[in-house]
C-alpha cells in the first residue's frame, strides 16, 4: 500500500509540474514582450531562487545536510551545468529555427537512455524502447515545417540536447544517490551560484547596460510586479520539479519535458489564435499517447518490480546472511 500510495504521489508532483511548467512558459513569453533580456530574467528567476530557500530554511521547513569539500563541489559543478544548460540552449535557438530546434530537443530521452545505460549500467525493457518512439516521432510532427539551420547551430542544439540530458541525471542521482539531498537543499545549494553565473554572463554579454538603461525609462510598477511573481513562479516550479524528478526517474521527467513541449503548442494555438496543419495535428496527438504509453509501463513495471520483493518475514539467520552478503556488495563496489 505505502508503495502504490508513493508511487501515486510521484505522478501528482508530476501533474504539478506539468501546471506549472506551461504556466511559467506562456508567462515568460508575456514578460518577454516587453522586458526582453533573457538573462536578467533567468537571474530574477534564480535569485527569488535563493531569496525563498534561505526563508524556509530559516522557518525550519528543511534542514541542510553538511557536505565535504568534495561534495560542495559537485553542487558547484551542478551550478554550472545548469547555467551552461540555459546558455547553450538560447545559443543555439538564435542559430536555427524553432521547428529545428525543438525537433533535437524531442531526442533529450534518447540521450537519457544512451547516458545511463553507458554511465550508469542501466537497462531498460523493450516496451520502455517502443514508448519512445511516439514521442520523438509525434514532436518531429508537431514542429514540422522549413528546418533554417547553421552547421554550428545545428551542433550547439545537440550539445544542448545532451547537456539536458545529463541535468536530469544528475539531478536525480544526487537527490537519490549517496548525497540524497533534499529538493529545497539542492535548490538552496544551487540558486545563488546560478544567479552569479546568470548576472555575470548578462554583463559579459552587455546585456545588463541594456537593462540599466530600461529601467530608467520604461520599467514601471506592473511590469516590476510582474516580474516578481514571475520569479516566485519559477521558484515554485524548481521546487516541483526536484520533488517529481527526486520521486520518478530522469527518465520520466524527460518525457515529461517533451509532452510539456506539444502541450505548449496546443496552449499557444488556443491563446494566441495561431494555425496548425493536419500533420501537427498528428504530431500532437501522437507525442500524447506516446507520453501516456510511458507512463503506463513504467507504472506498470514499477508494480511489477515491488511485487516479486519476498512478502514473507525471513527467519533471523537468513536476514543476517542476506545483511551480510549486502555488506560485501557495499564494500566491493568502487
Amino acid at each position: 500500500m505505502s508503495t502504490r500510495r508513493s508511487i501515486e504521489s510521484g505522478y501528482m508532483w508530476l501533474g504539478a509540474y506539468f501546471v506549472l511548467n506551461l504556466s511559467l512558459t506562456l508567462y515568460n513569453k508575456a514578460i518577454l514582450i516587453d522586458f526582453r533580456y533573457p538573462w536578467s530574467l533567468t537571474a530574477i528567476h534564480t535569485l527569488c531562487g535563493s531569496v525563498g530557500c534561505y526563508l524556509l530554511y530559516a522557518l525550519g521547513v528543511f534542514t541542510p545536510a553538511k557536505l565535504n569539500d568534495n561534495e560542495n563541489m559537485v553542487m558547484l559543478m551542478f551550478s554550472v551545468l545548469y547555467t551552461i544548460n540555459i546558455a547553450i540552449s538560447n545559443v543555439s535557438l538564435s542559430l536555427v529555427s524553432v521547428a529545428f530546434h525543438q525537433v533535437i530537443r524531442a531526442m533529450t530521452p534518447v540521450f537519457t537512455v544512451l547516458i545511463s545505460i553507458a554511465f550508469l549500467q542501466k537497462s531498460y525493457s523493450r516496451k520502455i524502447y517502443l514508448s519512445l518512439l511516439p514521442v520523438v516521432m509525434g514532436v518531429g510532427f508537431a514542429t514540422i515545417g522549413e528546418y533554417d539551420y547553421t552547421v554550428i547551430g545545428f551542433l550547439l542544439t545537440v550539445l544542448g540536447t545532451v547537456l539536458a540530458a545529463v541535468k536530469t541525471i544528475v539531478t536525480n542521482r544526487v537527490q537519490v544517490g549517496r548525497l540524497k539531498l533534499h529538493p529545497l537543499d539542492l535548490l538552496l545549494r544551487m540558486s545563488p551560484l546560478a544567479f552569479v553565473q546568470c548576472v555575470f554572463y548578462a554583463y559579459a554579454t552587455g546585456e545588463l547596460d541594456r537593462v540599466r538603461e530600461f529601467s530608467s525609462t520604461n520599467m514601471t510598477f506592473s511590469l516590476a510586479s510582474g516580474l516578481l511573481v514571475n520569479g516566485l513562479l519559477a521558484f515554485a516550479l524548481n521546487i516541483v520539479s526536484f520533488t517529481a524528478n527526486k520521486k520518478t526517474s530522469a527518465l520520466t521527467m524527460t518525457v515529461a519535458g517533451n509532452v510539456k513541449q506539444v502541450l505548449s503548442i496546443i496552449l499557444a494555438v488556443v491563446i494566441f489564435n495561431l494555425n496548425i496543419n493536419m500533420t501537427n495535428a498528428f504530431g500532437i496527438g501522437l507525442t500524447l499517447i506516446g507520453g501516456a504509453w510511458y507512463g503506463n509501463v513504467e507504472m506498470a513495471e514499477k508494480a511489477k518490480a515491488n511485487a516479486v520483493l519476498p512478502t514473507t518475514r525471513p527467519n533471523s539467520s537468513s536476514t543476517e546472511q542476506q545483511s551480510t552478503a549486502m555488506s560485501e556488495k557495499v564494500t566491493d563496489r568502487p
